[in-house]
């Protein structure tokens, strides 16, 4: 998503993402990899719940971890278009995003 920053912000868009991590944690990788983008942390999966994303036993370890999901919400928060995955793999492009989200300007 960084490399796409830059086409993001032209169409008036803000990238946000958000982890099961703990704030230090989401913090330490944003650094390490370099992200200006935001990344909030919901290590409680409060918000992740609610947008029934929660996958219960999903990580490697067992625990507990959010379902690939990208969100495009309007100016009033408003939900536009989803797209979700099983797979952690799968994600939308940057290009496929950006072209929704001019469509439904």
């Amino acid at each position: 998503m960084e490399k796409d920053l830059s086409g993001f912000s032209a169409a008036g868009i803000r990238p946000v993402a958000i982890s099961v991590d703990p704030p230090n944690v989401s913090a330490d990788l944003s650094r390490k990899a370099g992200y200006t983008f935001t990344i909030l942390s919901d290590p409680k999966t409060e918000v992740i719940r609610r947008y029934d994303l929660l996958h219960p036993g999903g990580g490697p370890n067992g625990s507990d971890i959010s379902r690939p999901a990208e969100f495009l919400l309007d100016s009033s928060g408003v939900v536009r278009w989803v797209n979700f995955t099983e797979d952690i793999r799968v994600r939308a492009r940057a290009n496929e995003m950006l072209a929704v989200a001019r469509s439904l300007r």
